[in-house]
């Protein structure tokens, strides 16, 4: 998990954790509201994990209703040059144009993603649902 902290859109500290999302995101959320004055957070609505990406968007909106703490979205392909991202075993989301498909890759891509310097070189939503890719298994 990638966090950054900026002011006046420009990143001034990076924290990469370790874990999973269901057990790290709490504590830190915790931790930054107790050591910063936070306008807003703006999170990656997808594609990628969806337990991530739900348990994220649940702890963000119960923060904007309980603190009014706003908040909006980034797709992860802003984060990562619009490289392919794992969906699962073989099967990755890739962009084309504006849609985003799923695709059988036969060799593992690797995920490199990273914090912009400034938010002014990305794309920030004001939809904060999540964005799903993969249609529910019946």
């Amino acid at each position: 998990m990638y966090i950054g902290f900026y002011e006046r859109d420009s990143l001034i500290k990076q924290k990469v954790i370790d874990g999973l999302t269901s057990d790290t995101l709490l504590p830190i959320i915790n931790d930054i509201l107790k050591n910063y004055e936070i306008q807003e957070f703006i999170y990656t609505s997808g594609p990628g994990s969806h337990m991530s990406t739900k348990i994220t968007y649940m702890i963000l909106k119960t923060l904007q209703i309980t603190k009014d703490i706003p908040f909006r979205s980034v797709s992860a392909f802003e984060l990562n040059s619009n490289k392919p991202i794992k969906a699962l075993g073989k099967l990755y989301f890739i962009k084309e144009k504006e849609t985003i498909i799923t695709k059988k890759l036969e060799d593992d891509q690797l995920n490199s993603f990273s914090m912009p310097s400034s938010l002014s070189t990305i794309t920030i939503l004001e939809q904060t649902e999540p964005s799903y890719h993969i249609d529910a298994v019946n």
